[in-house]
């Protein structure tokens, strides 16, 4: 085996994985967030609702478009990179794809054609039925990849034949328990990448003194949302921990800095694990039970450390651990933010707030940190299993895949997602600096025909539809000129 090909394959598939979780984690949360404006819409009938949804809608589009297609390029790898991965799980990760695709995909991208344009040709309930049915289909997209991802890490409900893995009870795949805890909190962290976003973006508008009251509403309902969150998303992320101390001790582990099995355990606050000497420098450790109590709910507990487990199996030590801190405290950092700037905006004084407004508008990337530093524990933690305890990593890449050809496949991958990401990020910041303009530069009236070749009375010309005059000024045929559509993965 080329091990040069391996590395090559395992950094590719590193950075395309990186790169496309950004778009899913934020349209996920902006897809519920659409759906609450259109709602209030819908029961208030104030135009702010209306006209933040339009806003919020664009950027939506270009997110969803960003999505698809680097979730379709990212799907190259499986066929070209690890197609010994493909020939032995497809049989169970085939049609969980498929149930992505079919259920999500198509549901999502059906209705997200209502949302762009659909505004003045469907009844008011039915847009908003499509609204949630989008944010629906995205949050069915993130479960089937959960399982399929789950499935993974904790294997269950199949069989091996002739070197394939087969799956002999659905049920126990789909409704596996470490679905339950993994799914939620990966919608929880996609709900809070976009409640932090829309505030952001509030305080953006506060900090230039623009867009005031629509930026008043981002901000009180994006820190509002965070608030109510952020304590469940630490509950499910401690479930997410106690599977990873029952079925993986390794990477728990190695997430933890234990070198020796101890009962109870300690807790390293923070260290920098000296790999080759099997120990911790530097370390701030509380004393024991606390390690115990927080990996497995217990003041007895015995702890795994990496010194029983055969140095093969270990995961690259210091991926997880400084990742998993990493992710900890952004989300400490979110859940301060948001308690104390829903609580000044309880009292109306977070507008006067400069300090906070500026700490608010610099969070915007936290969410995706921890979002991302989180995937890292979670799949640089498996290592060197693709499929926990059945196949390791080096056995599920494509035999024959050369370091050069594996090169070649980095190099195109990184060019391509370099140039949709340069591309979105500049368009998106464009549409941000905009704003929610309620109108944009109109032409003199008459002066676009309702036709291609409108027949008139000499000396009389036609006023433009609506569905023309919205599309002009940004409202919510506007959405229509981004051409995008597809699926999220």
């Amino acid at each position: 085996m080329d091990m040069t090909a391996l590395l090559l394959s395992r950094i590719q598939f590193a950075f395309t994985i990186t790169f496309h979780i950004i778009f899913p984690s934020f349209t996920i949360g902006l897809a519920a967030w659409l759906t609450v404006l259109e709602a209030l819409s819908f029961s208030t009938g104030r135009p702010v609702y209306r006209l933040i949804f339009d806003f919020w809608l664009k950027i939506f589009g270009v997110a969803f478009g960003m999505g698809v297609v680097s979730g379709i390029v990212m799907a190259f790898q499986f066929g070209t990179n690890w197609s010994v991965l493909s020939k032995m799980s497809g049989p169970i990760q085939g049609p969980l794809l498929m149930y992505e695709t079919f259920w999500a995909f198509m549901l999502e991208a059906s209705f997200f054609g209502v949302l762009i344009f659909g505004r003045s040709r469907v009844p008011s309930w039915f847009y908003l039925f499509s609204t949630a049915m989008v944010a629906l289909g995205t949050t069915f997209s993130a479960f089937w990849i959960m399982v399929n991802n789950s499935w993974m890490q904790v294997p269950t409900g199949y069989v091996l034949e002739n070197g394939v893995f087969v799956p002999n009870d659905w049920s126990k795949i789909i409704f596996n328990s470490v679905v339950w805890s993994r799914f939620p909190h990966m919608v929880l962290a996609a709900y809070l990448t976009g409640a932090f976003c829309v505030a952001a973006t509030g305080a953006w508008y506060m900090l230039r003194k623009v867009y005031r009251a629509e930026a008043r509403i981002m901000l009180r309902m994006g820190l509002g949302l965070a608030a109510v969150l952020m304590p469940i998303q630490l509950l499910f992320g401690h479930l997410n921990g106690e599977y990873v101390n029952t079925y993986q001790p390794s990477k728990m582990a190695a997430i933890e800095g234990r070198w020796n099995d101890e009962k109870p355990g300690s807790e390293v606050l923070f260290a920098w694990p000296d790999v080759e000497h099997r120990r911790n420098l530097f370390a701030i450790t509380l004393p024991p039970p606390f390690g115990s109590l927080i990996d497995s709910d217990s003041l007895t507990a015995a702890e795994t450390g990496l010194n029983s487990i055969p140095p093969e199996n270990w995961p690259p030590v210091l991926i997880p651990f400084f990742a998993f801190r990493i992710m900890v405290g952004c989300g400490l950092v979110m859940l301060g933010l948001a308690w104390l700037g829903s609580y000044l905006s309880y009292r109306h004084r977070l507008a006067y707030n400069r300090p906070l407004l500026w700490l608010t508008f610099l969070s915007f990337p936290l969410p995706f940190i921890a979002i991302i530093t989180g995937w890292f524990t979670a799949e640089v933690g498996r290592q060197p299993w693709t499929i926990y305890g059945l196949l390791r990593t080096a056995d599920a890449l494509t035999p024959f895949l050369t370091a050069r050809t594996a090169l070649t496949s980095l190099v195109v991958f990184c060019s391509i997602y370099s140039f949709i990401f340069a591309f979105g990020v500049v368009y998106i910041h464009r549409l941000l600096r905009a704003g929610p303009l309620r109108r944009l530069l109109l032409p003199a009236a008459g002066a676009i025909p309702e036709r291609p070749m409108p027949v008139a009375k000499p000396g009389r010309m036609r006023t433009p539809s609506t569905g023309v005059m919205a599309f002009i000024s940004g409202g919510g045929e506007a959405s229509g000129r981004l051409g995008v559509s597809g699926v999220a993965s």
